[in-house]
């Protein structure tokens, strides 16, 4: 596939699902996650697009809701690590000596940590009275590290070069060495990470959620399997109730995929022809 098709679908599937996920909690007044609201199992209809499920929830807008909350967790965990990433990848590859072994020390750490018992031990522990706050901090955690490691490797070939030479000599500041000369490197990479991470967030909060180690309460694509699988909902006919947030799951994550690979192989081409 083309890289620039393949950009411009995983764009497309990604627009929809924002701007849909953003807009439609507009035009609906009733909190989704509110239990017994509808009458329970109720088929497709113009009222509920999608049915009713087992706890009188309307299905659509729960799906609607968790999908923006899915995008809005996986943006803003992705958004942090990615800055933490930047930094401390860019400054220890810089800088180096004793800084660099200090800073990749505590990175080989968390790389090296296994992340998935990690967090369900985690939790284990504050099951019940986890935030939705304290989830997103504890994947910010746990999502810097293998970027950082990255970023650092770039800018380590990067001090090399004369023109940062010329630059360190013309009096400006490591600051703005890193910011400036440096940076422009590592910012193709610094865009993917950022969409891959948003993959990795999603995917690890749904997975928390589906065996009840996240705040199930609030509307995600992890919750909303956690309930269908808890009431069964495939053997009591509920089909939509689980086929629909896979569905979403899955074209969310192939249009995060596309985009992801679309742009890499983009600006590689563009290098290619400087």
């Amino acid at each position: 596939m083309n890289s620039n098709l393949r950009l411009k679908i995983g764009l497309a599937i990604l627009t929809v699902f924002t701007i849909g996920s953003l807009l439609l909690p507009f035009f609906n007044t009733v909190d989704p996650s509110q239990q017994g609201k509808y009458l329970k199992n109720l088929p497709m209809s113009s009222a509920h697009l999608l049915g009713t499920n087992s706890l009188g929830q309307d299905t659509f807008w729960f799906l609607v809701f968790a999908i923006r909350n899915s995008l809005l967790l996986g943006v803003a965990v992705s958004l942090c690590s990615t800055i933490i990433s930047v930094l401390v990848g860019l400054s220890a590859g810089y800088i180096g000596g004793w800084y660099d072994r200090v800073v990749m020390l505590i990175t080989d750490s968390f790389i090296t940590i296994p992340i998935l018992p990690i967090l369900i031990v985690l939790g284990a522990l504050v099951r019940g009275s986890t935030s939705f706050f304290s989830i997103g901090l504890i994947l910010v955690v746990f999502s810097w590290a293998w970027n950082s490691r990255t970023i650092r490797s770039i800018a380590l070939s990067v001090r090399e070069r004369e023109f940062i030479n010329m630059a360190r000599f013309s009096g400006m500041s490591t600051l703005g060495i890193i910011l400036k000369e440096v940076f422009p490197y590592v910012y193709a990479y610094t865009v993917v990470g950022f969409i891959n991470s948003i993959l990795f967030v999603i995917n690890t909060e749904a997975a928390l959620a589906v065996i009840g180690l996240s705040n199930v309460r609030v509307p995600t694509l992890g919750s909303i399997i956690f309930w269908a699988l808890n009431y069964n909902a495939l053997f009591i006919g509920q089909f939509t109730w689980v086929v629909a947030p896979v569905v979403a799951t899955v074209l969310l994550f192939l249009g995060l995929f596309l985009t992801s690979t679309g742009y890499n192989e983009l600006f590689a081409l563009r290098r290619g022809r400087v």
